[in-house]
């Protein structure tokens, strides 16, 4: 599932593509993906003018003028502008067609995505309850150290926790934990306010340098501009079980979070 650096790049690839355009119809090669396909985009989205491209967690949301589309690629969807005669293919489920003689294509084979809708003044209960995100001033060692207090589950399982912070996906988690010298399996109440000082920082950089870098292409990602991301050659941990750690040459232990793999290196990480 692509994770919060491929969302952002995919958000500031399509920017420029879809703000100040006027959206001239929406087109529905089925009526649903994970759920149904918001009539809106149809009924509604038409003849409005798009304001802002912005991302939440990971989601996206195409702001107009009574609403925004809200999108999720799931775990193969991706999104494309493309000259507005191009032809679709088996799995473009999705085309909203833009007064530049272009269109915004979403194709997902898996059709795990969603293309929902989010009336002006309202939120989305996706993204009620939602933690802050991890690139912002609300994001801090502070606040994870207050969250934690008494937190029995694995801190891996706590980072990864969409009410605690958004986007820290199962990869950027690993490499933070990583970075920051901390064992996944170590429970979450047992982290000291200074570590956690070291794993809000070690979130941030990776994350923002994962999104100067395109994020990471896993499976079916790739960038709206059909360039994939590069970060994958950087992973130090996620992805390598049983090598060696590039810090002290230990090899990687792996194991199962959560119903989740990760790995973690017994002589850096405690």
């Amino acid at each position: 599932m692509p994770e919060l650096p491929e969302v952002e790049t995919t958000r500031r690839g399509l920017a420029p593509h879809l703000i100040g355009r006027r959206v001239l119809g929406a087109t529905l090669r089925r009526p649903d993906l994970r759920w149904p396909i918001a009539h809106e985009i149809v009924a509604e989205l038409p003849g409005q003018r798009i304001a802002a491209v912005i991302r939440r967690a990971k989601y996206l949301l195409v702001e107009a003028e009574t609403g925004s589309a809200l999108l999720h690629l799931g775990m193969s969807g991706s999104l494309r502008v493309l000259p507005s005669m191009t032809a679709p293919g088996i799995h473009d489920h999705v085309d909203i067609a833009l007064d530049s003689g272009k269109l915004l294509r979403f194709n997902d084979p898996r059709r795990f995505g969603c293309l929902l809708w989010q009336p002006v003044g309202t939120v989305h209960e996706l993204l009620a309850g939602l933690g802050p995100e991890p690139l912002s001033e609300d994001f801090d060692g502070d606040h994870l150290w207050r969250l934690s207090r008494s937190r029995s589950a694995p801190v891996k399982n706590f980072l990864m926790d969409q009410s605690v912070v958004v986007g820290v996906g199962n990869i950027y988690a690993a490499e933070a934990l990583f970075h920051a010298g901390i064992a996944p399996r170590r429970a979450a109440g047992r982290v000291s306010r200074a570590r956690y000082a070291a794993l809000a920082a070690a979130v941030k950089e990776i994350l923002a340098h994962a999104i100067t870098r395109g994020g990471t292409t896993l499976h079916d990602f790739l960038a709206p501009d059909g360039a994939p991301g590069y970060f994958e050659q950087e992973l130090l941990v996620y992805g390598r079980a049983g090598e060696r750690c590039k810090t002290c040459k230990t090899p990687l232990r792996s194991g199962a979070l959560g119903q989740r793999a990760t790995v973690w290196c017994p002589r850096c990480q405690r």
